[in-house]
C-alpha cells in the first residue's frame, strides 16, 4: 500500500538562501527569483546556485574515485523505498568514534538491500559551529557492513568521517566505502523520528537527480512505515 501524505517523515534539511550549512570551498545555496507573476511575468522562475553536496545529499563513488560510478548511474533500487535499520547512536559525543561494538546490536538486520541509517541527533546542530564536531565512523567498520550486504550508509551528520581543522585524511571511511562502489547519504534531518517506527516495516527513499556526470546530488529524503 502506498504511504499516505500524513505518514511521510521528511528527513531533508530545508534549503533557504543564506541559511544552509556549506563545507569550506563549496558554494553557498542561493535561490534568486528571475521572474515573478506579480511583476507581470508569464510565470515565476528562480535560478539556483548550489553544489552537488548542498543540504541533504548522496555521495557517489566518483566523489573520491576518478573511475567510480557517477550519480546518474547509481542503482535506484538501493535508494528508493528501501528497507532500513536505524542505529541509535545518540549517546555519542562530539568527535567520538562509532565502532563495530556500537553497531553490533543492529547487525542481524544488516542485509542486502537494507540501508543503514545512523541516528546521532547531530542534525539539531545544523547551522551552528557545533555541527562540524559530530561523531564519526571507524573506517574499520566498512568491511563488516559491506559483508552483511549493506550498500547504503546514511547519517544525520555532515560526514561519516572525522572532520577537524588539523592535518590528516578526513575521508578514511569515504575511501573504504565508496571504493567498494557503495553509497553515502549525508545531512539527514529528524532521524530520531524513525526510532518510533516498526523497523521491519520502515522504508526510506534517498533518490538523487539524474546528474549524468556528477559526483553527488541533493535529494529529498523521506521515510514511512509500510502498511
Amino acid at each position: 500500500m502506498a504511504p499516505q501524505p500524513k505518514d511521510i517523515i521528511d528527513l531533508s534539511q530545508p534549503l533557504a538562501t543564506d541559511r544552509v550549512y556549506a563545507c569550506e570551498g563549496h558554494p553557498r545555496f542561493n535561490a534568486c527569483c528571475i521572474s515573478h507573476v506579480s511583476d507581470g511575468a508569464f510565470a515565476t522562475v528562480h535560478s539556483l546556485a548550489l553544489a552537488t553536496h548542498t543540504g541533504t545529499h548522496v555521495d557517489a563513488p566518483y566523489h573520491f574515485f576518478a573511475d567510480g560510478a557517477r550519480v546518474g548511474a547509481l542503482d535506484l533500487a538501493l535508494l528508493t523505498a528501501a528497507p532500513a535499520v536505524v542505529a541509535d547512536l545518540r549517546a555519542k559525543g562530539p568527535r567520538e568514534k562509532i565502532t563495530w561494538d556500537d553497531l553490533r546490536p543492529y547487525a542481524a538486520r544488516m542485509q542486502r538491500g537494507v540501508a543503514l541509517v545512523l541516528c546521532t541527533g547531530w542534525s539539531q546542530q545544523w547551522g551552528t559551529p557545533a555541527y562540524a564536531t559530530h561523531p564519526y565512523l571507524d573506517p574499520a567498520v566498512a568491511p563488516k557492513i559491506l559483508e552483511a550486504g549493506v550498500r547504503v550508509v546514511a547519517c544525520d551528520m555532515m560526514s561519516p568521517d572525522l572532520v577537524t581543522d588539523e592535518e590528516g585524511d578526513c575521508g578514511l571511511f569515504h575511501r573504504a566505502w565508496l571504493g567498494e562502489g557503495a553509497i553515502i547519504v549525508e545531512n539527514l534531518n529528524a532521524v530520531d523520528r524513525l526510532l518510533a517506527v516498526d523497523q521491519e516495516r520502515l522504508r526510506v527513499s534517498f533518490t538523487p537527480l539524474n546528474l549524468v556526470d556528477c559526483d553527488g546530488s541533493p535529494i529529498r529524503a523521506v521515510a514511512w512505515e509500510e502498511k
